[in-house]
């Protein structure tokens, strides 16, 4: 195949990845209530700590960190279980495996326009109840920095959960007994960096793990997710 067969393809590629995921975007738009049920229950799951704990500013210093990500890792869950599910109904699944563009390729495309809609928004709300927690301006930057290396860890590790459970009843316990176990190493790093940044110690090693997992899981979680997609549509 000469150069400019090459070229062509390659362009058409994007240009797929790019339709699926201006598409999933709109859908997300549309479907506005999804998003703000993920962002409020974020927010009123981490406000309900420091209602519950009581005005103790060395307690609620020591929990925030865990809490918040917690809370952002159970709401980035809420609509994972719809990833393929709407697609799966309608038949857009089947068109996708059709597709000359390689499927992993546009699962990735949907899991960024995920994170986009969920991680991202956890992430850029996050400072903002860091306070409550009495957490400094610098800890509540740096829980955000985490936030934004580990979500997108979420949602792909949740997209090859929400293939392996599509079509099956009661997906969304089944989809979270699935996922949750998995991303115990987010959350030790995500909150840890967070901790060992208000005792004064390093960060980077944290962080380096975190991305770490985010550069394994880039390429290797929408190839686990296509083939259990394949699986699920035989």
């Amino acid at each position: 195949m000469s150069e400019k067969h090459y070229r062509h393809a390659s362009v058409g590629v994007w240009a797929s990845m790019r339709c699926l995921f201006i598409r999933d975007l709109k859908l997300v738009l549309r479907r506005r209530s999804d998003t703000a049920a993920a962002l409020a229950f974020f927010i009123i799951v981490a406000s309900l700590f420091p209602l519950g704990v009581g005005p103790q500013a060395a307690l609620l210093k020591q929990i925030g960190p865990g809490v918040l990500w917690v809370a952002a890792l159970l709401a980035a869950m809420l609509g994972m279980a719809r990833l393929f599910a709407d697609d799966f109904a309608d038949g857009t699944l089947e068109q996708l495996l059709l597709s000359p563009t390689p499927l992993a390729l546009l699962v990735l495309a949907k899991i960024c326009a995920h994170w986009l809609c969920s991680g991202l928004l956890l992430a850029l709300a996050s400072p903002l109840l860091a306070l409550q927690f009495g957490m400094t301006n610098q800890a509540a930057l740096i829980l955000a920095a985490s936030l934004l290396i580990g979500t997108p860890l979420l949602s792909l590790i949740g997209a090859i959960g929400a293939a392996l459970t599509l079509g099956v009843r009661g997906q969304g316990m089944l989809l979270s007994l699935l996922v949750l176990p998995l991303l115990i190493p987010v959350l030790i790093f995500g909150a840890g960096a967070v901790d060992a940044s208000m005792a004064g110690l390093g960060i980077s090693a944290h962080f380096s793990v975190l991305a770490a997992l985010l550069l394994l899981a880039l390429p290797t979680a929408p190839l686990a997710a296509a083939a259990a997609l394949r699986i699920a549509l035989e």
